[in-house]
């Protein structure tokens, strides 16, 4: 036998065997739940309206917390309630491809 025929079955095992390990692990991730297909379109649908939310909140209890009975109840929480807020945004921000 020519020896590029040889070289030709070998090459032809190695990718049949590669793909037969390729199908063999994705049948594991998909068994397992951890296939790699993950739709994060929503991801800035959330991260923007919290943010927002962030913002507002302070502006709001900036300018007229005394005056809304919710937030003077929460004092200095009010900071704490905003800047966290704003934090859950960026965090949801590093979600998004």
């Amino acid at each position: 036998m020519a020896e590029s025929r040889v070289r030709k079955a070998a090459s032809k095992k190695k990718q049949a065997k590669q793909k037969q390990e390729l199908r063999e692990e994705r049948a594991t991730q998909e068994r397992l739940g951890l296939t790699g297909s993950k739709d994060r379109s929503w991801v800035p649908w959330v991260f923007v309206p919290v943010g927002l939310l962030g913002v507002i909140w302070m502006v709001l209890w900036n300018l007229a917390g005394s005056a809304i009975p919710g937030m003077s109840l929460l004092g200095n929480w009010n900071l704490a309630i905003g800047i966290g807020l704003i934090i859950a945004s960026f965090s949801l921000m590093t979600l998004w491809k």
